[in-house]
């Protein structure tokens, strides 16, 4: 790989046996130029101006202007730049802040020496690397976060009988709640039944919790 198809790394981190570790790594690896290395973000458009790098890599926990905060001015300064995040935090709000503020990656400091080669290779050709357990709490994250389908089909009105029932109100009840005639109500809880395939409101009401129909 010659000199211009080369890789422009510029490295951001406070702690200088991590940052000098990590910049004698990637000095010495074959399609990589350390183009900048710095104990802060301050200054940070004049040390983009600087180093003109392809990828940061960007410790989250710096004095002054935070790794989050240096993402989100990187995106408006030079938002082709590859960013990736590298921090010993691996807690939900710091990843998604991260992500959200524009990071490519997330990295963890223990990743092993390849898997650090490898993710600014990924970055640049488009990936989102992450070490396996940031990966698995982000999966974990939309899996809770992901809305839950309407599998049985119920209607606005029927969840919305089934939720005042729930709070232990009676038919009657939920009759004059709703501005709706006694027999309406009957009527729905039939449909509900069907539905669910349930022959009581304890068996509805059960499958309702559990499935997230109603909560």
């Amino acid at each position: 790989m010659n000199r211009r198809t080369m890789i422009k790394v510029a490295i951001f981190d406070d702690s200088d046996r991590f940052r000098n570790s990590l910049h004698l790594l990637l000095d010495g690896s074959p399609g990589i130029e350390v183009s900048g290395v710095y104990a802060d973000a301050s200054g940070l458009e004049d040390k983009l101006a600087q180093c003109l790098p392809d990828v940061v890599l960007m410790d989250i926990d710096m004095p002054g202007i935070n790794g989050i905060e240096a993402v989100k001015r990187i995106r408006e300064i030079l938002p082709s730049v590859v960013v990736i995040m590298q921090t010993i935090f691996d807690d939900e709000e710091r990843i998604f802040q991260s992500l959200q503020a524009g990071a490519q990656g997330y990295l963890t400091k223990d990743a092993s020496p390849l898997k650090m080669l490898s993710a600014i290779e990924e970055a640049m050709a488009g990936g989102s690397p992450m070490t396996p357990g940031i990966a698995r709490k982000v999966i974990d994250h939309f899996h809770k976060h992901q809305p839950v389908e309407n599998e049985y089909n119920l209607t606005p009105r029927e969840k919305e009988i089934l939720l005042q029932l729930s709070n232990g109100q009676s038919y009657k009840m939920v009759a004059a709640s709703l501005d709706i005639a006694y027999e309406t109500v009957h009527s729905h809880i039939r449909k509900i039944y069907q539905k669910l395939q349930v022959n009581s409101l304890g068996e509805a009401l059960s499958i309702a919790f559990r499935k997230k129909i109603i909560s």
